[in-house]
């Protein structure tokens, strides 16, 4: 490089040069003042407790902060022992208390889940919110101190310091006066004190003073150095004696509601849970037997900027297809244009079509391109999709406004698109241990209508294509249990207006709207229930049921995600499908709709069993005669279905 240059280099302005070392001569003056500052300071405290104010000998401590800013690492280190679980992933979900005795103190430490760096309040899902401001509420009447970790090797840029602003009002404004800024990774200052890394940054200035120019360093990668701690305890002990209040008092009032919201949510999971249940069993009734062979399936994927569209479809076609590369998407242009995108596979002996739909940023209204090249997904899946997979991001926040931008952008389709839609929660390893009805049940109303707008069809993936992150024996069930709901049809989009439509339906047009409508009324009074009702015993056939479906379990972890991996699956799955119709006991006779009217009567009998609302309720007098024709009073004689 040296030669191709002639010998030349990259010339210096000495202006640039003298200005430059200014700068850091003035930082460096800076963090020397603020560093005497702090000690004038802590002689002061010191003084407070020599003079007879004797701090408590338990203290109570409470650490939050962003994710991966060492918040576990750090309370590990502080007790002395392997008290909070760390790792390279997300660890923290709940938040977890933990006691030590360390220099002659008894600690009560709280560790607290955290949120991505520059994530909003408004941004992050609801189960965080509750469990960051359940975190003071864990040590009553209050801790003697919080702990603001931040990471010392990442940049407290503005939208890290908007992020920490919002995140903080979940608690009173007296918060601040108890609160110390740990600062992690100590190891990444090398030659460089923390006073100016301190100076470097506006936005770290701001936090300091905040807290009262309260600040400590530790770094985990010495553990074993016990004066760290120790050191941390005294400024614990010293923020004490400065304050009026010996500790951040908690709303008791308040514990309790958010006790009572919790109970409240595990009763609506527990109801999600049945619900889905329920109308699984009886879907699985009404279409026992029928033959519904699938030669090929045809995917839409919808939804938001960042919502893990493109790693559904990966995992759909067992292959790195579609550009998953998150980071370069992040920072994409509002205002660029893109379009849909496409990919085809036979994976497993049918032919699997995916398009992905562009996303929209949740920040700002659908542009009418946007919704265009929605309306274009349909036509690149001729003659139509079997499925729209709509993707919410379980670590985000699902509002209102969420919801009426998944609506806006179905909404050209009309309602019948509806019965081909089924929610697909990506990044679900951020549950770890939580389930995701609980999840649904904690986000809010919005969510919850959607999944019921989408007859309670969803499935949890994780942020990987392949393994246990992506179960696709289970989603590809689900696919076919939608798919036979709808009797194997695709979603046709309506014609054009000003089309001339054909008036009359023929008889079986006639025969399967009335059925539709019929299955929708039931399994919308099933999700009314407020209790599980009493099932009639019948003798269950092997159908599109989860009899057939093998389990994934013998799969070496080795090998996930490698060819052999995706050959064995693949093969698993062509092996159900196939026994699926295999299986079928239906060769001749009457079809579904018989089945479905006489269970029909037993599901109502059922009903009035357990001295629920009568049926009339969900079918109406104006529709008695199309239920005593489908119970058989007029003779009719269907098509073998499928």
């Amino acid at each position: 490089m040296v030669s191709r240059k002639a010998g030349g280099h990259y010339s210096i302005d000495s202006a640039d040069g003298k200005a430059l070392r200014e700068k850091i001569e003035a930082m460096v003056d800076r963090a020397s003042t603020r560093f005497a500052e702090v000690q004038t300071k802590r002689r002061e405290l010191k003084a407070l407790i020599e003079g007879g104010k004797t701090p408590p000998k338990h203290l109570r401590i409470v650490m939050i902060g962003a994710q991966w800013s060492a918040k576990s690492s750090a309370g590990n280190n502080i007790l002395r022992k392997d008290a909070f679980a760390v790792d390279h992933g997300r660890t923290t979900e709940f938040c977890e208390i933990s006691h030590s005795m360390v220099a002659d103190r008894l600690l009560t430490v709280v560790d607290s889940p955290g949120w991505y760096y520059n994530s909003t309040l408004q941004d992050i899902c609801e189960m965080d919110k509750i469990e960051i401001e359940n975190s003071m509420h864990l040590c009553p009447p209050g801790p003697h101190a919080v702990l603001f970790v931040v990471g010392l090797a990442s940049a407290f840029n503005a939208s890290y310091r908007r992020a920490v602003q919002e995140h903080m009002s979940l608690f009173k404004d007296e918060v601040w006066k108890h609160t110390i800024v740990l600062f992690t990774r100590g190891d990444w200052l090398g030659v460089k004190t923390v006073e100016e890394r301190i100076e470097s940054e506006e936005g770290l200035q701001w936090l300091v003073e905040k807290c009262g120019n309260m600040y400590h360093v530790l770094d985990n990668t010495k553990c074993s150095d016990e004066m760290q701690v120790t050191e941390l305890l005294e400024k614990i002990e010293e923020m004490w004696a400065g304050n009026k209040d010996p500790y951040y008092e908690v709303d008791l009032g308040r514990t309790e509601q958010m006790e009572a919201r919790k109970e409240a949510g595990h009763k609506t999971a527990k109801r999600i849970r049945q619900t889905t249940k329920r109308q699984e069993r009886i879907l699985r009734e009404l279409f026992r037997g029928e033959k519904q062979p699938i030669t090929d399936m045809r995917v839409v994927i919808v939804g938001r900027k960042d919502s893990g569209k493109s790693m559904v479809g990966n995992g759909f076609l067992f292959e790195e297809l579609f550009d998953s590369t998150w980071l370069k998407k992040e920072f994409q242009d509002q205002q660029e244009i893109t379009t849909c995108v496409k990919h085809e596979r036979n994976p497993f002996g049918i032919n699997v079509s995916v398009v992905e739909a562009p996303g929209w940023f949740t920040d700002s209204t659908i542009p009418d391109w946007l919704k265009g090249e929605v309306l274009r997904s349909v036509s690149m899946c001729a003659p139509g999709p079997h499925a729209f997979l709509l993707t919410v991001p379980i670590s985000k926040a699902f509002t209102e406004n969420s919801y009426q931008a998944v609506v806006e952008v179905l909404m050209p389709f009309g309602e019948r698109v509806w019965r081909h839609c089924m929610v697909m929660f990506t990044w679900a390893d951020w549950l770890k241990h939580r389930s995701v009805e609980e999840h649904i049940a904690t986000q809010g109303k919005a969510l919850q209508r959607l999944v019921e707008k989408c007859g309670y069809r969803y499935q949890a993936v994780s942020g990987s294509c392949s393994g246990d992150g992506f179960p696709i024996m289970e989603v590809y069930h689900k696919m076919t249990v939608m798919i036979t709901r709808n009797k194997g049809r695709y979603f046709a989009a309506e014609g054009k207006k000003g089309e001339k439509k054909n008036p009359t339906l023929t008889w079986q047009e006639e025969w399967d709207s009335r059925e539709q409508e019929l299955i929708d009324r039931m399994l919308k009074a099933v999700a009314q229930e407020a209790e599980e009702p009493p099932l009639p015993s019948v003798k269950m056939t092997a159908s599109f049921d989860g009899a057939f479906i093998p389990s994934m379990i013998g799969d070496v972890p080795s090998e996930v995600g490698s060819t052999l991996w995706r050959s064995r699956v693949c093969a698993k799955v062509s092996e159900w499908l196939s026994s699926r119709v295999e299986n079928s006991d239906v060769t001749s006779g009457v079809g579904s709709m018989t089945a479905s009217a006489s269970y029909v009567g037993m599901f109502d009998e059922s009903l009035h069993n357990i001295q629920h609302p009568p049926m009339t309720t969900f079918f109406p007098e104006k529709d008695q005669m199309k239920l005593d024709t489908l119970h058989g009073r007029v003779g009719t004689q269907r098509r073998h279905s499928f």
